[in-house]
């Protein structure tokens, strides 16, 4: 039982540790090409039309060119238009009508600095956010280089919506007009694009461009950088497209609840709704900006076509739960916390730790609070695994002479089913249940599961300090100070533990808290102070079983049988 038990413990951990591995966001690979990567030929959707097709193609090579006509309604010079709210600083040029900055004001970098949705120094072959273009290569160079009249200098408006338009004329007949809507109903992170294309009065379809996104595409701090992905919902949950699907299928159509490119705590996407659309995403691949040690930053580019005049919401923030709930109830499965069958418990425990912090006010003791919580509830559970294992302890020896006694006999053996029968009459005498003492401990282990994916995707926890040394509890420990006395923690508990291994097992288990002291090293601070506070409270548990149940009744080892040699001399 002890072996099964120990196993358990080591393939959940395992598991985490292959989850950590394999589902949770990888780093960009470092020895890709520094060049923009170009999108596969589209297949098992729909292709794009030739017009689509010449729209949407890769944005780094030379766009056709062609005399320009002379402006009629159109700005003089280049120039920036601010627009400010509560919650952001965006900054928008006359050149294109196109976005250059989307700061969101509560949200700061590693590095302390104004978090950007819009990725910095893009080369100028890349299109800026909400670029204009359609089906006709010359017109979309000239839209993307106009430069557009605004309805304003700048907008100031806290809380309250508000619109900057930019229109477009010129002497060939070509009309464009595109105007934002901020704040809808009170929505900080919505905004509505209305965009509209007129070539000699005849309407053309609109495609709207967003370069690469989303943020920086590394971590200044040189950790495990988070990649970016395509994601869209079409029915009940999300689909996230990583680079090399995306490679091998760029193109998507349909009608979408949201569709466009995320990371782990931020999107930008569209909104169609039940508007039928066009989507292609292509892989981006860049060089850090002046970092010596020549790292790539990954990115997706994506373009968003319409059969005519655009008319669509953008959400462009962070992964907040409330405030995609308010947004759309179904937006809130964006946020990445694990698979189906594991979120039916996530969720519930990030409404409980938000509660719970709501009067704490600060995480990290939210969470040691939650952890106290559920330990508690978990202690019926720990305190019936815990005296099943002290009663195996008991038998043990007993267990490992009827073992002994059919060691002899293979698998195979018919001999080995009485042993079998004999273990059992032995359980049913003693009152133990050889199961009584895995059982409830794997229970447990979703839980954990589950708090990963809370703790891994919760932006909440982004930036948020807990005490000392640690400033970011979804960043590792720099110092790894709380993994080591995790681990401490952990040997310490296993030596209380009953235990009904023999001795060459007894070491081999104690191995366990360095594999996973290494292992929690990378992960978020707030994960290893949860097991941490779980594992103290599981040695608190621990001493509270012992004095309820009293110290370990004397082990009686069986007496070997005689040898027969050995009777027959003393018989003579």
């Amino acid at each position: 039982m002890e072996k099964r038990v120990f196993l358990a413990i080591f393939l959940c951990f395992a598991v985490l540790a292959v989850y950590q591995g394999y589902f949770a966001p990888k780093p960009p690979d470092e020895t890709a090409a520094t060049a923009p990567q170009t999108t596969a030929t589209p297949a098992a959707t729909p292709s794009p039309t030739p017009a689509s097709g010449a729209a949407n193609a890769p944005t780094t090579g030379p766009a056709p060119m062609a005399p320009p006509a002379q402006a009629l309604v159109a700005d003089t010079t280049a120039h920036d238009i601010v627009v400010d709210t509560d919650e952001v600083h965006a900054v928008f040029t006359t050149q294109g009508a196109a976005l250059k900055s989307w700061v969101l004001k509560k949200y700061k970098t590693e590095e302390g600095r104004e978090l950007d949705l819009v990725p910095p120094d893009l080369p100028s072959n890349f299109s800026r956010p909400f670029t204009l273009a359609t089906e006709e290569p010359v017109v979309s160079a000239t839209l993307a280089s106009a430069l557009y009249q605004p309805s304003a200098t700048s907008l100031t408006l806290g809380k309250a919506p508000g619109t900057l338009s930019f229109e477009y004329r010129d002497a060939s007949g070509l009309s464009a007009r595109k105007a934002f809507h901020f704040q809808p109903e009170g929505k900080p992170y919505i905004l509505t694009v209305d965009a509209e294309i007129n070539v000699g009065g005849a309407a053309r379809p609109v495609v709207l461009k967003w370069g690469p996104a989303l943020g920086l595409g590394y971590k200044p701090d040189g950790s495990r950088s988070v990649p970016v992905d395509a994601i869209q919902q079409i029915d009940d949950g999300p689909e996230r497209l990583s680079a090399s699907t995306l490679e091998k299928q760029p193109h998507y159509e349909g009608t979408f609840r949201y569709i466009g490119v995320e990371e782990q705590y931020f999107l930008s996407v569209a909104l169609p709704g039940t508007q039928n659309v066009q989507v292609d995403f292509q892989p981006v691949t860049l060089p850090v900006p002046n970092d010596p040690k020549n790292r790539t930053r990954a990115f997706v580019q994506y373009t968003v076509r319409f059969p005519g005049a655009a008319s669509v919401p953008f959400f462009l923030g962070p992964k907040d739960f409330e405030v995609l709930k308010a947004v759309d109830p179904q937006f809130t499965l964006a946020i990445d916390f694990g698979r189906t069958y594991i979120r039916w418990l996530v969720v519930p425990l990030f409404q409980a730790l938000k509660r719970i912090n709501d009067y704490v006010g600060n995480w990290g003791w939210s969470i040691i609070v939650l952890t106290l919580i559920l330990n508690i509830i978990l202690f019926p559970l720990r305190h019936r695994s815990m005296v099943s294992m002290r009663k195996m302890q008991s038998v043990q020896p007993e267990v490992k002479a009827i073992q002994d006694r059919y060691a002899k006999y293979k698998f195979t053996d018919p001999e080995r089913q009485k042993m079998n029968e004999e273990l059992r009459a032995l359980y049913q005498q003693k009152g133990i249940n050889p199961a009584g003492g895995c059982v409830p401990m794997l229970l447990t282990f979703p839980i954990l599961i589950a708090f990963y994916d809370l703790l891994y995707s919760s932006i909440e926890l982004r930036g948020a300090p807990f005490m000392g040394w640690i400033h970011d509890l979804s960043l590792r420990d720099p110092y790894y100070i709380t993994p080591i006395i995790m681990g401490l923690s952990m040997f310490f508990q296993q030596r209380m533990m009953p235990s009904t291994a023999d001795p060459a097992q007894q070491r081999m288990f104690m191995l366990l808290p360095i594999f996973f002291t290494f292992t929690f090293v990378w992960m978020p601070a707030g994960l290893v102070l949860y097991w941490l506070a779980s594992n103290v409270m599981t040695i608190g548990q621990q001493y509270v079983t012992n004095r309820i149940i009293g110290a370990p009744a004397p082990v009686r080892v069986p007496a070997k049988p005689a040898a027969r040699g050995n009777n027959t001399a003393k018989k003579s």
